[in-house]
């Protein structure tokens, strides 16, 4: 196949994986290709890497229905697959019953953590020592901006993250591409990404903080910007030290109701 993507989104998908040292020799890497336009554009890149880099690492690209709808067809991803000399395989998993089951549990939270244990026990069968997904630089400064707001906590994915327990790793290319040249970058390779099954698309907490990040983008044009660059470890500035439990600071209190003591 002649692969086709113009050299700003190819130098943006190199960078990451120099930077963040993403694929070696030997590498079998999983794509979780859910059939959004994300995912097929990682796909896509991944096997133009794997015909240009000067790199010995194999792919195969794995599809898990959710059951979500009965029109989900994964035949176009497979044929997809083909073109680009790729194994593929989809599996059927009842995560909207497992959902419905979990009333009292966040829906996407659920389904988040069932894909990922369908995925990383599939790896594993099929000998795979690496995970790729297609989050973009908009998922990486969205769950930041998520995890402040809802968590508490400074944080959000990382480009390379290794799971000790399974003795995985997980890459994620396309770190450096914003969603608007995902989208545009997706009709160089002539494939129509599915519409998403998930009853709960563009009604999420995560489609809250993507209209939210562009409101506030549109008042300042920084924002976006500033967002990314708090992501970077050399960026956090000032801190509050971590929060002490009564018993580290009981000695301390008692020491200001001691005085009547203290003069015997």
């Amino acid at each position: 196949m002649k692969f086709k993507l113009p050299q700003i989104y190819f130098s943006k998908i190199m960078r990451a994986i120099v930077e963040f040292d993403l694929i070696d020799d030997g590498d079998k890497i999983l794509i979780g290709l859910s059939g959004g336009k994300d995912s097929i554009l990682l796909t896509y890149a991944l096997s133009m890497m794997r015909e240009r880099l000067d790199k010995d690492f194999s792919l195969m690209a794995f599809t898990i229905n959710p059951m979500f709808n009965d029109s989900f067809d994964t035949g176009v991803l497979k044929d997809f697959c083909n073109s680009l000399d790729m194994p593929y395989e989809s599996r059927d998993i009842n995560i909207a019953k497992t959902i419905a089951d979990c009333e009292d549990k966040n829906p996407c939270y659920t389904c988040a953590f069932f894909r990922r244990g369908a995925i990383n026990r599939y790896a594993l069968e099929h000998g795979c020592n690496k995970i790729a997904y297609a989050h973009h630089n908009d998922d990486a400064v969205e769950t930041l901006l998520m995890s402040i707001l809802y968590s508490g906590q400074i944080k959000t994915f990382t480009p390379k993250t290794y799971l000790d327990r399974t003795d995985l790793t997980v890459i994620r290319p396309l770190v450096y591409l914003r969603e608007s040249e995902s989208i545009d970058a997706i009709k160089y390779h002539g494939m129509k990404p599915l519409a998403s099954s998930c009853p709960l698309d563009g009604k999420t907490t995560r489609q809250e903080i993507k209209n939210l990040i562009k409101k506030l983008t549109n008042e300042n044009e920084l924002i976006y910007a500033h967002l990314a660059a708090a992501m970077r470890k050399n960026n956090i500035g000032e801190m509050w030290p971590a929060a002490k439990t009564r018993n580290e600071m009981r000695d301390t209190y008692f020491s200001f109701f001691n005085k009547e003591n203290k003069k015997r």
